[in-house]
């Protein structure tokens, strides 16, 4: 078990949990944080990293994946720790304050806690194929970092949603071919969406492959080279494919944090939205997992609620200094040009 102490441990490393960072650091509290993912930025990293975000206060227009990489830069004078591939499994008071322990046996003692942990830990829902994790991270992948990896490649997408159908619009700017596998001729995507995606099939410049679904996977050392599908009478066809995405959603629960004996309201954390405190004392929760009366899932709303609750949880951190409010223009940041 390796052992640490902070003054804060962030649960979540989505949007809100890295602006939480900075908020902390300008308050001069350090933070460790702990996500499940293997990468920070949450929803954001794992299922839009290239699709636009329009409501970002002072950016008109910038990608999921940009706005991760700009709250990392703001968070890195702050020299926050992060534990990334692991959960909270247990928490435990101390005498002053929080002890967490991960599922790696990471143990943080900090003064406070903040949860922002989005609708909790989450990961993709795996179609029930045989063999499928030898081809996991090598062929199949479960959301586009980069669309140019995908260039000139053979993509079968899976899926009837929203991002199987964003994704197949925009991998066929690129890709050699891309089809697209759906049980149903109605897709459960944005009706502009659909039309376009429609168009394009109509076009040739993608396959419709309807109604079908996932049937089984054939390639060597983990890369594939056909995928199989199957209709609603159980008969096969082989189709060629260097790449398969199965657009499933994601799977969420709230896992551990359901038993931390804090007040629950649909799956959602309730709390005092002058402070973002929970029902513990020195626990406080932001974003998405946050719930009161009128509340906004918005990111931008998720920011505001950060800096609220590092405010709130200074005189835990400092309880002998005063804290004497000032804005970022005044005090300046550590590092910065």
């Amino acid at each position: 078990m390796t052992q640490h102490t902070a003054d804060i441990v962030i649960i979540g490393a989505g949007p809100v949990g890295l602006f939480g960072i900075f908020e902390a650091g300008m308050l001069k509290m350090r933070c460790h944080v702990v996500d499940a993912l293997e990468y920070s930025g949450g929803q954001c990293t794992a299922l839009y990293p290239e699709k636009p975000i329009y409501d970002i206060a002072g950016f008109p227009s910038i990608q999921a994946a940009d706005l991760i990489s700009n709250l990392e830069q703001q968070a890195e004078p702050f020299s926050p720790v992060y534990h990334f591939n692991q959960r909270v499994d247990k928490l435990a008071k101390t005498a002053d304050g929080w002890s967490v322990t991960t599922s790696t046996g990471t143990k943080i003692d900090a003064k406070a806690i903040v949860i922002a942990a989005g609708c909790g830990a989450f990961g993709p829902n795996r179609p029930p194929l045989a063999g499928l994790e030898q081809y996991e991270g090598k062929s199949v992948f479960y959301l586009v970092k980069r669309r140019e990896d995908f260039r000139g490649k053979k993509v079968v997408i899976a899926g009837g949603g929203d991002s199987a159908v964003d994704w197949a619009i925009s991998l066929s700017e690129v890709a050699e071919r891309v089809s697209v596998v759906h049980r149903r001729p109605k897709f459960r995507a944005a009706p502009e969406s659909e039309a376009r995606l429609k168009t394009l099939a109509d076009s040739g410049k993608i396959d419709l492959v309807i109604p079908y679904q996932l049937h089984g996977l054939e390639g060597n050392n983990g890369q594939l080279s056909n995928v199989i599908v199957s209709d609603l009478d159980n008969t096969t066809k082989s189709m060629p494919a260097d790449i398969l995405l199965p657009f499933f959603g994601l799977a969420m629960e709230l896992g551990p944090i359901a038993d931390w004996g804090l007040n629950l309201t649909q799956n959602h954390i309730t709390v005092n939205p002058a402070t973002m405190e929970t029902s513990a004392e020195g626990i406080y929760a932001i974003g998405d997992i946050a719930t009161y009366e009128g509340k906004l899932k918005l990111i931008v709303c998720g920011f505001a609620e950060g800096a609220m609750a590092m405010h709130a949880a200074y005189n835990r951190v400092h309880p002998d200094k005063a804290l004497h409010f000032e804005y970022s223009t005044s005090k300046g940041v550590p590092n910065a040009a």
